[in-house]
C-alpha cells in the first residue's frame, strides 16, 4: 500500500494565502462601486414616423425624480430616479438602458448636446460626475467633482451648470472639463441662476446693500459682461431665462434686458402670484406669463406674436408637410404653430393638460413632463 505524505508547508501557506486573497477581493468588490452599478446600453433609437393625431389619448406615465429640463434626445425620454437614470422608447414607455449605483443617491439630471449628464452623491458631498450617451446609454466620461448636495443641474448647448447658494461650476457636457468656477464676493449669496443663449446669469444679495445684483456672465469662459441692480423691496424678484434677452420679474412686470450691456428693452405684465417661464427657439424666445406664450425676436425683444398658452414647447417639431411646428399646450390640447409667425398648423385634442407644463413631439407621440412626471399621448 502506498505511503500517505503531507504536503509541505510552504504548499499550506500558499494555498491559506490564496483562499485569504479570494476572501479580501469578494468583499472589496461587494463594496465597490463596479459591483453596485447596473448599466444597460442599447442601439441608437429610430426616431418613429409620422406626426400627432387629431386626437390622442395617455399612452404610459412615468415618474421623474429629477426631471431634467430636456427630458426628450436622441429619440428617448430620459427620467431620473434616486439612484440613477433611465431612457425610456417614446412609444411604448419600455425601458432602453438604464445607469444606476445602488451605493449612490443622484444629485442632479441634465440632458444637453445628445448626452445626459447626472451627478452622485456617495458620502457627504455630490462627488463624481458621469455622461451617457442619451440615445445608447454608452458612457462617454466620468469625472470627479465637488459639489454640495443642494446643487442643481441646469444647462443650455455645450454649457452644463451646477449652482449652489455658495458657488457656481460650469462643464463642458461632451468633453468632461471644468470650463470656470464663480463664488460670489464676500458677503453675498447666490438666489438664483440661469445658463442660456446669453451666457450664464446670477441674481444675488449682498450683506449691506439696497439692492439686489443680477450679473451676466459668458458661458465659456467666465468674464463678466454686466451687472443690473434690482430693487430689494421688491415683493416678487425672479431670475425667469438667461436667453436672448435676459428675463427677469419683478413685482408684476417681466423685464426683458438686453444681453449686451442689461439696458431695459421692453416688458411683459406679470402676475406677481403666478410663474413666469422662458424657452428659445431658433426664431424667438418664448415667454409664457398669466396664461399667454409671448414670442420676441432674439436680441431685440421685439414682440413677434402671442397665443393662449398653459404651458411651454420643448422645442420645434415638423408637420406631415415637413414644416417647423411647435407645440404649445392649450387649454383644448395641443396646437402646432409656426415658430416665425405664430400662425396655427394644427391641432390635437388631449386630456385635460395641467398648467406650466412642457410638450414635445417624437413621431406621433406627444411627451408632456410636469411636476415629477413624464406622460406620453398618442
Amino acid at each position: 500500500m502506498a505511503r500517505l505524505t503531507r504536503p509541505p508547508l510552504r504548499v499550506w501557506i500558499w494555498t491559506a494565502a490564496t483562499l485569504a486573497l479570494v476572501v479580501v477581493a469578494t468583499l472589496l468588490w461587494r463594496g465597490s462601486d463596479a459591483a453596485a452599478t447596473s448599466s444597460t446600453t442599447a442601439a441608437p433609437a429610430d426616431v418613429p414616423p409620422g406626426a400627432p393625431a387629431g386626437a390622442v389619448s395617455e399612452a404610459w406615465s412615468a415618474a421623474a425624480d429629477p426631471l431634467p429640463g430636456n427630458v426628450v434626445a436622441e429619440g428617448r425620454v430620459l427620467v431620473g430616479s434616486p439612484h440613477g437614470v433611465r431612457a425610456l422608447d417614446p412609444v411604448t414607455g419600455e425601458e432602453a438602458w438604464h445607469y444606476t449605483r445602488g451605493n449612490a443617491a443622484l444629485c442632479g439630471l441634465t440632458v444637453t448636446d445628445g448626452v445626459a449628464v447626472a451627478v452622485f452623491r456617495t458620502e457627504d458631498r455630490c462627488d463624481e460626475a458621469v455622461a451617457l450617451d442619451a440615445g445608447t446609454g454608452v458612457r462617454a466620461w466620468t469625472r470627479n467633482v465637488d459639489f454640495r448636495p443642494e446643487v442643481t443641474l441646469t444647462a443650455t448647448d455645450r454649457i452644463v451648470l451646477a449652482a449652489t447658494p455658495t458657488g457656481i461650476v460650469t462643464l463642458d457636457p461632451t468633453g468632461s472639463g471644468i470650463r470656470w468656477r464663480y463664488a460670489p464676493p464676500e458677503g453675498c449669496e447666490f438666489l438664483q441662476s440661469a445658463a442660456g443663449d446669453a451666457g450664464v446669469a446670477v441674481l444675488q444679495r449682498c450683506a449691506g446693500s439696497s439692492a439686489l445684483q443680477l450679473r451676466l456672465m459668458d458661458g465659456f469662459d467666465g468674464d463678466l459682461h454686466w451687472t443690473r441692480d434690482l430693487p430689494a423691496s421688491a415683493r416678487a424678484t425672479e431670475l425667469v431665462g438667461a436667453d436672448l434677452p435676459v428675463a427677469v420679474r419683478v413685482d408684476d412686470e417681466v423685464q426683458l434686458l438686453s444681453s449686451a450691456d442689461g439696458t431695459l428693452l421692453t416688458t411683459l405684465p406679470a402676475d406677481p402670484g403666478a410663474a413666469v417661464r422662458q424657452a428659445a427657439t431658433g426664431t424667438a424666445v418664448l415667454v409664457l406669463t398669466d396664461g399667454t406664450l409671448t414670442a420676441l425676436e432674439p436680441g431685440s425683444a421685439r414682440p413677434l406674436w402671442s397665443v393662449p398658452a398653459t404651458g411651454l414647447p420643448g422645442g420645434a417639431a415638423t408637420t406631415e408637410d415637413g414644416a417647423p411646428a411647435l407645440p404649445v399646450p392649450t387649454a383644448g390640447g395641443i396646437v402646432h404653430l409656426d415658430p416665425a409667425t405664430g400662425t396655427e398648423l394644427g391641432s390635437t385634442a388631449t386630456p385635460e393638460l395641467p398648467d406650466g407644463a412642457v410638450a414635445t413631439v417624437v413621431g406621433p407621440v406627444v411627451v408632456l413632463a410636469h411636476d415629477g412626471e413624464v406622460r406620453a399621448y398618442r
